[in-house]
């Protein structure tokens, strides 16, 4: 089982130790084990965990279609899992919309100052002046109980049914380019309108993420299927890499976010 660490960077070694724990508590107790919410690169790693074991299977939910954090669900293969059972609430959030402004960041801003981990809760939904929070369910009542503010906006909690999340699907477009490495700096300085010097400046600001997660090293080595967001601009992912060039240049493919 080693053998899956070289597939990861060093650094995901830990989750891939938990993913591995986790497996191995529904093989022996023969009960569910669910998770809080992932992002894809995380279930990305537990599927590569879960490879083609037949006694123990993982599935994903996470409130909607088109989400993009989902809980999972560690289970027997003869378990079948209903959306019941992950344990997702969703809750509009209720706010005086004549005479204030809030925002995704400010209500992730305002979650995450209750001291809650991010993986309690999963996506943000919006849709014009609404916006919605999927949670795990049993934070539902510490919410309502706490979450009070977005800002210096007041706030209060509604919840919902599933079936009315506001969401939409997200549209890519391809777009190939021409690197001279695959340092995260040369890559996200590719984009038109954009210099590698403001990419480093943005990288060391803190303002880059890599699967999820903020890298502030400009020679950061990226790699095919990594998610590159950077803040104020959007995300890219690297579709493919699809060879040098004679002057050992990488062609690279990339899916940009509209």
């Amino acid at each position: 089982m080693n053998d899956i660490y070289q597939h990861f960077r060093p650094e995901e070694k830990e989750f891939i130790d938990k993913a591995m724990k986790w497996k191995q508590q529904v093989a022996d107790m023969y009960a569910p084990k669910l998770t809080g919410f992932l992002n894809p690169r995380e279930r990305q790693m537990i599927r590569s965990v879960i490879g083609s074991m037949e006694d123990v299977r993982v599935s994903f939910f996470g409130g909607h279609s088109s989400a993009e954090r989902k809980r999972g669900l560690f289970h027997p293969s003869y378990f079948e899992p209903e959306e019941t059972d992950f344990g997702v609430e969703l809750l509009e959030v209720d706010y005086p919309q004549k005479f204030s402004m809030i925002s995704h960041p400010h209500i992730l801003g305002s979650l995450m100052g209750l001291g809650l981990n991010r993986e309690k809760f999963g996506d943000i939904l919006s849709e014009q002046d609404r916006f919605q929070v999927i949670v795990a369910k049993e934070l539902t009542s510490y919410l309502h109980a706490h979450f009070d503010h977005v800002g210096k906006v007041p706030v209060k909690l509604i919840e919902k049914t599933l079936s009315e999340a506001v969401y939409s699907i997200e549209e890519w477009h391809e777009q190939t380019v021409t690197v001279s490495s695959m340092r995260l700096d040369v890559i996200i300085g590719s984009l038109s309108s954009m210099s590698r010097q403001k990419a480093q400046q943005l990288i060391k600001s803190g303002a880059v993420k890599v699967n999820w997660k903020a890298v502030d090293q400009t020679s950061f080595e990226c790699a095919q299927g990594d998610m590159l967001s950077v803040r104020g601009i959007g995300r890219m992912k690297i579709l493919s890499i699809d060879g040098q060039t004679k002057k050992e240049k990488w062609r690279i493919t990339l899916g940009i976010l509209k």
